[in-house]
């Protein structure tokens, strides 16, 4: 597949590492193979334009910064199902057309879409309607892909959150009081579960495992017995309350996302004992951080093994990290499987172990 041009977008919402894949698959493609390699702005909204919004990647692209960049340089999008295309006057508007008109126009060989499941859900049935070339790399900072081990994003996420449990043990010895840090994790909390273990979190919350505010006090009071006047609680951001209500943040625009069950968690803390608590949200600070070395390496992986897919022309495959290597399985294993936390996991264990409340039914 040598001079071939190939494609890659960024889809969904952004993470660290997504600028380490798209240099691992420059590199792989350029040297290896001699492809020119196109980069696609805003994902799919690239390709709804006339021209088409892209520009052509060069060993100059990659000379600076971008390595160690946060976030996505081509730009991406997880507004808009193009199927099912927002606008202005609250109607909606079928635009996959247009998606698939932009892929030919560019006359590509090849496309590489980065992207979480519901992305390669929308790519993969773009691409079976429009006869599009695609291979699948998944990224994700919730790491719910379940055909996956890990998802580009992932690593980066639970060092953010971690430095900042490292950073609220010291305010809150010092005042003793309860900090509850509030991160990410739309339906899965292997965020705060991670984070939580290597920060030293005294209670972690996640939606899997159901919880009380008796529950909390109590492994509270427990600590105050061993004098320990102060703790770390780390809650993720789909956590409901105990009423089984879900806590949502409605922004100006009208858009309503999940937020504010940090803030829930320490009224009624408050208002049930003497403890003062304060809360952190870290909200998007854990997807524009800088890549760890861990996501930067897994990243280079896939892109290298996303570029031998198109070469192969083995498409519709995603890349997976699993048994410590890259493999590739169908993009519907990667849709069709989820990873959420289940009770068995060893870190649910481990967190136990080490004195953890994460629930009443553990």
């Amino acid at each position: 597949m040598s001079n071939k041009r190939i494609g890659i977008l960024t889809s969904g919402g952004d993470c660290g590492g997504l600028n380490a894949a798209i240099r691992s698959i420059f590199y792989r493609a350029k040297n290896k193979y001699n492809m020119d390699v196109f980069g696609i702005k805003d994902g799919t909204a690239g390709l709804m334009q006339r021209p088409v919004a892209a520009v052509q990647l060069t060993h100059k692209t990659f000379e600076g910064y971008l390595l160690r960049q946060g976030g996505t340089f081509l730009g991406s999008t997880n507004k808009g199902n193009p199927f099912k295309f927002p606008t202005k006057n609250g109607k909606f508007l079928d635009k996959s057309k247009e998606i698939i008109e932009g892929y030919h126009e560019m006359k590509l060989d090849g496309l590489i879409i980065i992207g979480g499941d519901g992305s390669m859900q929308i790519l993969k049935r773009l691409a079976k309607e429009g006869d599009m070339k695609i291979v699948a790399i998944p990224k994700t900072i919730d790491n719910d892909v379940g055909a996956t081990e890990s998802s580009i994003g992932f690593h980066t996420a639970v060092d953010v959150a971690t430095q900042a449990l490292d950073n609220l043990q010291s305010t809150a010895a010092s005042h003793r009081r309860a900090m509850i840090l509030e991160v990410m994790g739309r339906d899965a909390g292997h965020i705060a579960l991670n984070a939580g273990i290597a920060g030293g979190a005294d209670v972690i919350l996640i939606p899997e495992i159901k919880y009380s505010i008796n529950g909390i006090i109590k492994k509270l009071n427990e600590m105050k017995k061993h004098d320990v006047q102060h703790s770390l609680i780390i809650v993720a951001e789909a956590v409901k309350k105990e009423d089984g209500s879900i806590v949502m943040h409605k922004y100006m625009d009208g858009e309503r996302r999940l937020g504010g069950i940090g803030d829930y968690i320490a009224s009624e803390l408050m208002r049930k004992t003497d403890t003062e608590c304060r809360v952190t949200a870290l909200g998007h600070v854990q997807r524009g951080a800088p890549p760890t070395a861990s996501d930067r390496i897994l990243a280079s992986a896939f892109g290298v093994y996303a570029v031998d897919l198109l070469n192969q022309k083995k498409f519709d495959r995603m890349v997976a990290w699993k048994d410590r290597r890259v493999v590739d399985v169908p993009i519907d294993e990667g849709i069709n499987t989820y990873k959420n936390v289940e009770r068995k996991d060893s870190l649910v264990e481990t967190a136990l172990s080490l004195g953890i409340y994460i629930g009443d039914e553990v």
